[in-house]
């Protein structure tokens, strides 16, 4: 698979409420390939001053971010009550999976889709908030293809809903009551796509039934992107380590998988595998495991 390196300078404008009405941003950042050099950090971290009455969940929805992302971001932020006037960390930036390829990625540990896709010679990114299969439901890991594209697809229930509300309807036809959105992506799996959704508000959030949900406006972005044959990888990493500028930096996602029973031994054998040249800090290093806010959080002392 091909390595990408992308590079962007982190900017930090603050918004606030009377700005950002309608304001729903894209991520959409240049990159390259580049052997001789490592990931580096993609987009732009904003910060945001909410306005009266306001809470993270309707921020979220506005700003196009996952909620447990924007909740995560903001440890100290009643996401109910955030404080009037106090900037919130919009988190933008992020640190590109290292089995990230051409076409869609899904990291369900971080609930982003990626789509990269070439131009000119070149290769673009853009990421997506989304959600996914719950306990029990778990969307499955593996490398599949985009099979399906339909426009205003019915919605059929599994025997899963079936089983659990037998007095429910056994389909919804297109509209504002179909759990699928406009757009269903049908992936080589059976059973499993890609598709909108009626309730945004499970954006960010393990709420499917093992299917991927993108808000209204992202799947209507993604599925003129998404022809049939697209190649689709499914993969659950919660930490990624890049760099920029020199300066090493830590994405740490919580794990609730418990996959690394010592996460600061994975975090030494990604940045083995980086070869980068410097001194840790180590305060740091232990800071951004403990807190697992899910943005880049320079580790490096130089």
């Amino acid at each position: 698979m091909k390595s990408l390196l992308i590079a962007v300078t982190l900017l930090i404008p603050v918004l606030n409420a009377a700005t950002a009405l309608g304001w729903y941003p894209r991520l959409e950042e240049e990159s390259w390939r580049d052997p001789e050099q490592p990931f580096a950090i993609v987009g732009r971290e904003r910060s945001y001053i909410p306005g009266p009455d306001e809470t993270l969940i309707e921020l979220a929805r506005r700003a196009g971010l996952g909620y447990l992302a924007l909740t995560r971001a903001n440890p100290q932020t009643d996401p109910w009550a955030p404080a009037v006037g106090r900037e919130i960390l919009l988190p933008y930036a992020f640190i590109p999976p290292q089995s990230l390829i051409e076409g869609i990625t899904v990291n369900l540990a971080e609930l982003r889709l990626y789509l990269v896709w070439p131009e000119q010679g070149r290769q673009r990114i853009r990421a997506y908030a989304i959600g996914i299969g719950s306990e029990g439901r778990d969307t499955p890991e593996g490398d599949y293809t985009i099979t399906q594209r339909i426009e205003n697809p019915s919605w059929t229930a599994p025997a899963s809903v079936r089983a659990a509300r037998p007095d429910g309807p056994a389909m919804i036809p297109p509209g504002p009551d179909n759990p699928l959105g406009e757009y269903w992506l049908g992936l080589s799996l059976p059973g499993y796509g890609i598709h909108g959704t009626n309730r945004s508000f499970g954006i960010g959030r393990r709420v499917s039934h093992g299917c991927l949900r993108l808000y209204p406006e992202d799947i209507r972005d993604l599925f003129p992107r998404a022809p049939r044959g697209t190649p689709v990888r499914i993969i659950y990493q919660p930490i990624k380590v890049g760099v920029q500028d020199g300066n090493l930096f830590l994405e740490i996602h919580p794990d609730p998988r418990n996959t690394f029973n010592a996460p600061e031994v994975e975090v030494r054998r990604q940045i083995r595998a980086l070869s980068w040249q410097g001194v840790l800090d180590l305060r740091a290093l232990e800071k951004a495991i403990a807190e697992r806010r899910g943005v880049p959080v320079r580790i490096s002392a130089n």
